[in-house]
């Protein structure tokens, strides 16, 4: 017998508790992050770090909506999956560009940056939802999503970056973020209420939410314990050498 979908406005709700009881994984690695001494040369690092996740946002999206192609409309949960992922995508295009922009702001090498091979944790982090997406459902993609949209920068995180010497022009992504993904993760959890999803592709989701987190807790944790550099002086302020 196939499975039936469970109550509309479960799956939300699941997930925003599991969330919930994973806040301080977060934090913690967070507040080191975010701590002032040195924080000018960590920023750089974070910036240049996340954009190795970030570039991955659409091309994630993109391959999620062909996936949804693919399984066609027998699938009752593919339909407005397509509907959200094609707008969000949109929401999210040329994110990449505005952290290159910031790290040019600091006196950094774009292009340097988009050669670096990105480090292991990015790849252990984007790399599950590719994989979700394409041998598994692209609605697993959401738990990944919804990860990363209830974990952005607080609206006061700009101002203590700036107060430790970082320029504000620098600051652009971190400024943005704050504002529209308290909007994204509201879209998201509702979308998640409404979807007719079976008790499999539940756990998709949540499975993939929890490896993000535990992925995003590496992440953070590698970059607030990067080693502190010298930073010289610009006109702009002070930024790592």
């Amino acid at each position: 017998m196939p499975e039936q979908p469970v109550a509309l406005g479960a799956a939300g709700i699941a997930l925003r508790a599991r969330l919930a009881l994973t806040a301080s994984a977060v934090n913690a690695p967070g507040a080191l992050l975010w701590r002032s001494e040195g924080l000018p040369s960590r920023y750089a690092e974070y910036l240049a770090v996340m954009h190795g996740v970030v570039r991955a946002s659409v091309p994630l999206m993109e391959r999620a909506v062909a996936r949804c192609g693919d399984l066609g409309p027998h699938d009752p949960v593919v339909a407005p999956l397509e509907r959200y992922l094609r707008t969000h995508m949109e929401e999210e295009r040329d994110h990449d560009d505005w952290l290159l922009a910031d790290l040019l702001a600091l006196g950094a090498d774009a292009g340097a940056v988009i050669a670096e091979q990105p480090p292991p944790a990015v790849a252990r982090l984007t790399g599950a939802a590719y994989y979700w997406v394409e041998h598994h459902h692209p609605v697993a993609l959401l738990g990944y999503i919804a990860v990363l949209e209830a974990n952005a920068p607080a609206p006061w995180l700009a101002d203590r970056i700036a107060a430790a010497g970082v320029p504000r022009d620098a600051l652009r992504t971190v400024r943005e973020h704050a504002v529209l993904d308290a909007d994204h993760t509201h879209a998201l959890f509702a979308l998640l209420d409404a979807l007719p999803l079976t008790p499999v592709l539940r756990r998709a989701v949540t499975t993939s939410a929890l490896h993000t987190v535990d992925g995003l807790v590496a992440l953070l944790t590698r970059i607030g314990r990067a080693p502190h550099r010298p930073h010289h002086r610009t006109r702009g302020g002070r930024h790592p050498s």
